[in-house]
């Protein structure tokens, strides 16, 4: 069944990838009109995180940063159905790193990196880093029931240079480089919630204290890894512009989670530069009454 699946959908959506930019986004308008005034979907959810993250504003303006997130929403689904047949030329010209130098010097001291981000603006298009970075770069992905497409996502994932692995192998896989002298750039998207059972860390984000994923840091110091953030900025429709920010090249003389408290810092800012572009139809805040005092 999932072969049979597999072979009805997918050439659906690369032929659907193959259409131009400016027909895509008359179907993201679409879209967006069915998802936010028909389906209705996870509207509450993202004024309840909205109010929670923005109590200052009037909900007026909290409802037009809704409207914004499900444009932007909308628009970053279709841009990752387009990834599937994009090519190398238009990504670059698309998603501009305006600064790989801040990764490429550390990398030249033959140091392994972890880099940091969040899920702002468009981070499908992460994928795209082996272009203009001179480091070998890793990253997790969540595996699929069907093993067909999930072949199929990894090969589109990869098609630029980059390295998949199972999310539960990640780990594993990185001792195994660290120990092989393999030097390696992992991208970490830590801006959701852990489970809380496995939480160390709770802090406040966007106002509210929420439990933070500290794995990152640990494996910085575990490893002797630098670590270094990167933040996705929306220029206009279909355009990005990524800047790299080291937070430290020696991660073991940082005080436990000050690292993190870093991260969260520099994340927070973004946010509250555009908030329509965070992904706010996620429950974020989900564990917040069960912070600790």
């Amino acid at each position: 069944m999932h072969k049979l699946v597999f072979y009805l959908s997918y050439p659906i959506i690369w032929l659907f990838s193959k259409l131009p930019f400016r027909v895509l986004y008359i179907i993201s308008d679409g879209l967006y009109y069915l998802l936010f005034y028909i389906i209705g979907y996870r509207k509450a959810v993202v004024l309840n995180n909205l109010k929670l993250s923005f109590p200052e504003k009037p909900e007026k303006e909290l409802k037009l940063i809704r409207k914004r997130f499900f444009k932007h929403f909308t628009d970053v689904f279709i841009e990752s159905i387009k990834s599937f047949s994009i090519t190398k030329e238009e990504l670059q010209k698309r998603y501009h790193y305006k600064n790989p130098e801040v990764v490429n010097e550390v990398a030249k001291n033959g140091k392994s990196i972890i880099l940091l981000g969040s899920h702002y603006a468009n981070w499908e298009w992460i994928t795209s880093t082996p272009l203009v970075l001179d480091i070998e770069v890793f990253a997790a992905y969540t595996r699929l029931e069907n093993k067909y497409f999930e072949k199929a996502v990894k090969r589109n994932r990869t098609k630029f240079g980059m390295t998949g692995f199972k999310t539960p192998e990640f780990i594993k896989y990185m001792m195994s480089n660290i120990k092989n002298k393999r030097q390696g750039l992992y991208i970490l998207l830590s801006d959701q919630s852990p489970q809380v059972e496995k939480t160390y860390y709770w802090k406040e984000f966007l106002g509210v204290k929420v439990p933070i994923h500290t794995g990152a840091e640990m494996l910085s110091k575990k490893f002797d890894c630098a670590v270094i953030n990167y933040s996705c900025r929306k220029v206009k429709r279909g355009y990005y512009e990524i800047d790299f920010e080291a937070i430290t090249t020696t991660p073991n003389e940082f005080e436990n989670y000050q690292i993190m408290d870093k991260y969260l810092s520099i994340t927070e800012k973004l946010i509250r530069e555009e908030p329509a572009y965070y992904l706010w139809s996620h429950k974020r805040f989900k564990h917040k009454d069960k912070a600790p005092k």
